[in-house]
């Protein structure tokens, strides 16, 4: 099941309060970015991000899913009403993912 484009606008919504978050379609779902970092993405209207310490700290009890099969898990976040706590998780994310990797030419 793709992901609605309903879903990640509200999604984007919920995060509005944070600068430079953009996102990719890919294959009827969306990677997500901060800063120019990966970060997560929706879906199957599941909005994931990746385990690192930081997230796993913020909600350790978050359920670990698979984003699609043949993926590693991925943490969901259940608190997605609460705007601040959405900031407060991607900027502690932020320091812990790799940057970008150089476009091949």
């Amino acid at each position: 099941m793709a992901s609605t484009k309903a879903y990640l606008d509200y999604v984007l919504e919920q995060l509005s309060g944070l600068e430079d978050i953009s996102f990719r379609a890919m294959m009827g779902e969306y990677v997500l970015y901060y800063q120019g970092k990966v970060f997560g993405g929706i879906y199957d209207n599941r909005f994931l991000v990746k385990p690192v310490p930081s997230a796993k700290a913020l909600m350790p009890d978050a359920p670990s899913e698979l984003p699609y099969d043949g993926a590693k898990e991925m943490l969901l976040v259940e608190n997605i009403e609460d705007k601040t706590f959405l900031a407060e998780l991607l900027q502690a994310m932020e320091k812990e993912l790799p940057a970008p990797k150089k476009k091949k030419k």
